[in-house]
């Protein structure tokens, strides 16, 4: 009787190992498929940290070079306005110069007087020419001696070209605008495309 019940008690202790087993290795598949899973997953958050890191080199470098691109759009834009600006003093210095000279063409007309007669000396009367030439000249005490006498110095000559005003002519040649007036008995500042005018004194 006694030996019956070691034999039920080694059985029933050789089922419960076997059952223990069976839950061990079922906890470490268990366990080592979670292992896997989770390298899975840091692989691939490894693998889009790379990708977003490049991601984000890669936008670094293009805002560099759009910086770049539109320093240099913005040094033409520069360029093009002083451009423009100078275009703009020139043709305002040009409409400034036309002014005046069909001003000074206005005036010209307004005071030129009419034309000399064409008459030759030897059309003259014979008895007009043997007296004007039969005359004798007498000479005036207050005029002196009526030879010419030369300069000293030779002066500076500019020909006028469109958009010449007499401030630029003065500070082209280093003196100033009343002397300009003063050397070419200038009653104004009008002067004409082609007018050669005494600017200053060598």
């Amino acid at each position: 009787m006694t030996a019956i019940k070691i034999g039920c008690a080694l059985m029933v202790a050789g089922l419960c190992l076997a059952t223990t087993g069976c839950v061990f290795k079922e906890t470490y598949e268990a366990e080592k498929a979670r292992s896997l899973n989770f390298q899975r997953l840091l692989a691939q958050e490894e693998k889009r940290t790379a990708e977003l890191d490049s991601e984000v080199k890669r936008v670094k470098r293009d805002a560099a070079d759009y910086e770049a691109r539109n320093r240099e759009l913005s040094a033409q834009v520069q360029a093009v306005r002083e451009q423009l600006a100078r275009s703009q003093e020139e043709a305002d210095s040009l409409r400034e110069a036309m002014a005046l000279q069909e001003k000074a063409q206005m005036q010209m007309k307004r005071i030129t007087p009419p034309a000399p007669s064409k008459t030759k000396p030897s059309e003259l009367l014979p008895p007009l020419q043997e007296s004007i030439a039969k005359a004798p000249e007498v000479p005036d005490p207050l005029m002196g001696d009526s030879t010419p006498v030369p300069l000293d110095r030779r002066t500076v000559q500019h020909v006028v070209k469109p958009g010449d005003t007499i401030f630029r002519l003065s500070r082209k040649y280093g003196t100033s605008v009343a002397k300009i007036r003063e050397w070419n008995r200038l009653q104004d500042d009008i002067i004409e495309v082609g007018q050669k005018l005494i600017v200053g004194m060598e």
